[in-house]
């Protein structure tokens, strides 16, 4: 696996395990259609979770935050649908979250999280 693909796998874990410390429910995680990827899949209550993340080492090429632009979030509301169509789930409420993680891999990774982006 690249280094790159590596350091994606692992913001994901920790953007998990930090949004079931926020109470979440994980429900799904890399869920892949022919559009495209979820990379987290959460309920919180009876709202559904599109939890979008982005890791990095550092801050040099910006916050990872700014890589979710209005484009990804319009893939990403064709994604939750999707996702609810197949696997057959009526979810009146949802929303966009993204998880920042930044992970130098000296001390602890730094996490932060936007609820309802878009």
């Amino acid at each position: 696996m690249r280094a790159k693909d590596l350091l994606g796998r692992n913001g994901e874990a920790l953007a998990a395990g930090f949004l079931e410390n926020q109470g979440m429910r994980i429900v799904d995680r890399n869920w892949r259609c022919p559009d495209g990827e979820i990379d987290i899949v959460a309920l919180e209550g009876d709202t559904l979770v599109i939890a979008e993340v982005k890791t990095r080492k550092s801050l040099d090429y910006g916050h990872p935050f700014e890589a979710v632009d209005a484009a990804k979030l319009a893939r990403l509301h064709r994604l939750s649908s999707a996702w609810c169509r197949e696997h057959d789930l009526n979810a009146p409420r949802r929303r966009i979250d993204v998880v920042s993680v930044i992970d130098s891999g000296v001390g602890e990774p730094q996490l932060e999280h936007l609820r309802g982006v878009g």
